[in-house]
């Protein structure tokens, strides 16, 4: 899909740049820095990533360590 967007030229010259060295098309590099975007500041897909985590390596609970966390979450501003 096609699209126009202004941005700042400081912006378009490190994009042109990069994508000169990386041998790559700025629309390549573009839309590989908004997938990365996106995926960063959509929380449900970093959530879902983080609970496939550690399901892959929970080999059982340790109540000592949930209780530690569980405190150490409790006090930490999200």
């Amino acid at each position: 899909m096609k699209t126009a967007v202004s941005i700042p030229g400081e912006v378009f010259e490190k994009v042109e740049r990069l994508a000169r060295r990386a041998r790559r098309s700025r629309s390549a590099v573009f839309s590989a820095a908004l997938r990365e975007y996106v995926a960063r500041h959509t929380p449900d897909k970093v959530t879902e990533a983080m609970d496939r985590v550690c399901a892959a390596v929970n080999d059982g609970r340790d109540g000592f360590v949930t209780a530690a966390a569980r405190r150490l979450l409790e006090g930490t501003e999200w």
